[in-house]
């Protein structure tokens, strides 16, 4: 994890940096996700495979080592259950049913919307656990199947820590009413109290708003992407308001999306984090460049997926999507002839009776740099002459791809082992209003993903809005299925 991620303004997505468990076997799948493109339906049940008995100092371990894993792992709201009286071939199909949703998540492939693009690699969890039993490394084999993330491992202690609050009985609502620096009473008092829950650094007591307690208003604001003035209004109040069972489940949700990852990522890639807008690019398991975005708005979202840049257009013009020439352009050029020339569109017969438009580079909407990778749903990372947009706190503002902050940059970073594309070349191009598709030499991997919550090292959860009710949609779908295969066990 990066050791400040909800310490800066622009909060980056969670690192993916490997952990190393202790693994009874290899993962069953170490190839990299496909893209969308080819995207497979999740693996139907797998020929039987011999397991050997329990012992019943095994069968002992593995209900306690389930039951504990099933809290810790967000599978399971409520006190462990107890699994000592299950006969042994019910506990082994519970070890299994606990296996692929630890490894690969819970979700049938109905579950999955179109725009869910990635999708869990295939897993069999039999054939591991078969050996664990017969080496007798059920610890071992645990251990192994959660994903091998310090972002993930994070979100476990997250989880213990806002579990823990609602234990204590949670918090309670603050008047919807601005809170000042400077203010003092019970109002002040409650506030106090309120971010000590999350803030350990917070002292729980005193009715004054002084220097200490606009700090953590302002690490507050920060944790919840939202401009850290200081003052608490009603966006602030809002997300403090949020109870800590819905927390709780945004958490859990965002602890499945990190079991569709493959097991081995890319050492350069390019993620994105749709929810909080923001791009951060890997060398290994280490940042080296992170910029404002701008995403998909409800209603016009950003997909997850994962796919691979190979090539920059330089001046790239915009072929326009006729939805939005349909909704946006051609009502505009009704109420007002003439705008489309003067905005630098082209319209272009199609043969077929019907038309599309194109803008020209010189005036395109994509900028100077299109960033082009192969998928499903014609989405891209774009410049784009509307730098207005990344001084908002807000940036879910696109039609569905994603808008840099700095794309030459991004463009330098991923052009600097291509000896044909160095800077003086790509100035050259730009300069000349020309049209030019610069490949790379060595291809990136691109992670457009979901994070809403996302934790540092000690827990510390920093969260944003779900505004495409992903979370919702997720945690329905999830306890829907838990529920299913919860009966199945006991059938």
């Amino acid at each position: 994890m990066i050791a400040t991620p909800l310490l800066a303004q622009v909060a980056p997505p969670p690192v993916m940096v490997p952990t190393t468990p202790p693994q009874v076997q290899p993962p069953a799948a170490q190839t990299q996700m496909a893209p969308p493109a080819t995207v497979q339906p999740l693996p139907q049940a797998a020929p039987a495979v011999a397991i050997p008995a329990l012992s019943e100092a095994q069968a002992r371990q593995l209900a306690t080592l389930i039951a504990g894993g099933e809290v810790a792992q967000g599978l399971r709201q409520g006190p462990p259950r107890d699994l000592t009286t299950l006969s042994p071939a019910a506990l082994t199909r519970v070890a299994l049913d606990y296996a692929h949703a630890v490894h690969v998540g819970r979700l049938d492939a109905a579950d999955f919307t179109k725009d869910w693009g990635i999708r869990p690699q295939p897993y069999d969890p039999a054939p591991g656990f078969a050996e664990a039993v017969r080496r007798d490394r059920l610890s071992a084999w645990i251990a192994s199947l959660p994903p091998p993330y310090a972002g993930y491992d994070a979100l476990v202690k997250g989880l213990a820590r806002y579990r823990a609050m609602a234990a204590a009985g949670g918090w309670s609502s603050l008047p919807a009413a601005t809170i000042n620096f400077g203010a003092s009473g019970p109002q002040v008092l409650a506030l106090r109290k309120r971010l000590a829950m999350e803030d350990p650094a917070v002292s729980a007591t005193g009715d004054r708003f002084d220097e200490d307690l606009l700090a953590a208003v302002r690490r507050a604001q920060r944790r919840y992407g939202l401009n850290p003035v200081g003052t608490v209004g009603t966006q602030t109040i809002a997300v403090l308001n949020v109870p800590v069972a819905q927390r709780i489940r945004q958490i859990m949700a965002n602890m499945e999306r990190w079991r569709w990852l493959p097991q081995q990522l890319e050492a350069k890639r390019v993620q994105v984090n749709i929810a909080a807008a923001v791009l951060t690019v890997f060398d290994g398991d280490n940042p080296v460049m992170s910029m404002k975005a701008v995403t998909g708005r409800p209603g016009n979202e950003t997909p997850m997926l994962v796919s691979t840049i190979r090539s920059i257009v330089l001046n790239p013009p915009w072929n326009v999507p006729s939805s939005i020439a349909n909704k946006e352009l051609w009502p505009k050029e009704k109420a007002n002839p003439g705008y489309l020339k003067r905005a630098g569109f082209r319209v272009i017969d199609n043969g077929d009776g019907s038309k599309r438009l194109q803008q020209s580079s010189e005036k395109s909407a994509l900028g100077r740099f299109k960033f082009d990778f192969p998928n499903d749903f014609a989405v891209y990372l774009h410049d784009t002459p509307a730098q207005s947009g990344f001084s908002k706190f807000d940036r879910l503002a696109s039609h569905g791809c994603v808008r840099l902050e700095k794309p030459a940059d991004l463009a330098a970073l991923m052009l600097k082992t291509t000896p044909e594309w160095q800077p003086e070349q790509v100035d050259a191009v730009l300069a000349s209003g020309k049209t030019v598709r610069a490949s790379m030499a060595e291809p990136v991997a691109v992670y457009l993903l979901y994070w809403t919550a996302f934790a540092n090292a000690d827990g510390q959860v920093g969260f944003r809005e779900d505004p495409y009710s992903w979370d919702a949609q997720l945690a329905t779908k999830i306890e829907a299925r838990s529920a299913e295969r919860a009966q199945a066990t006991k059938d």
